[in-house]
């Protein structure tokens, strides 16, 4: 058996997750409709991503976040750890408390397309990213405010957040 690289491993387990959540969408959506799906989806998300954060946070020894620069160490470093080579987005922070996320395209997009749900589907994706930002405790602010999906109603996708720390 071929011994994977630490890079091919995370790909791996990332693609096996992101099938994995496929899967249960697809399966969710033909037994209950997408109504039903998105309220079960965005709530697996919020329950499942407020588990792994906290995990990424003890795991790499980020106790704290009380200043931005510790949240951007440590946003930086959750992403390494959780995208797969196939997710094709970026980030920047142009300044101070600020973070911009966008995507040059979405395996949701995608996925849901293939369904036939793209105009009903609820994104999910930027819920997990929020909901990591709430279990964190930090406070933000997000424009704009999206339920479905940018990249099916504006051909593109992205967030810009404003973050609010004491020190």
């Amino acid at each position: 058996m071929k011994s994977l690289e630490k890079d091919e491993l995370k790909e791996l387990l990332v693609k096996c997750w992101i099938t994995h959540d496929g899967m249960w969408f697809s399966s969710c959506l033909r037994e209950f409709g997408i109504e039903k799906t998105n309220r079960i989806n965005k709530a697996v998300v919020k329950a499942i991503t407020a588990i792994e954060i906290k995990r990424i946070q003890k795991a790499v020894g980020a106790e704290k976040l009380d200043t931005f620069d510790e949240f951007k160490r440590f946003f930086e470093t959750a992403g390494e750890i959780l995208s797969g080579a196939f997710m094709k987005y970026m980030f920047s922070m142009p300044k101070k408390n600020m973070l911009h996320f966008e995507w040059q395209s979405c395996f949701s997009y995608e996925a849901m397309k293939a369904l036939g749900v793209m105009d009903r589907y609820e994104c999910g994706v930027m819920l997990r990213m929020e909901t990591w930002f709430d279990t964190l405790g930090i406070k933000y602010e997000v424009e704009p405010k999206v339920t479905g999906c940018m990249m099916h109603t504006d051909g593109r996708c992205f967030r810009d957040y404003k973050f609010f720390f004491d020190k």
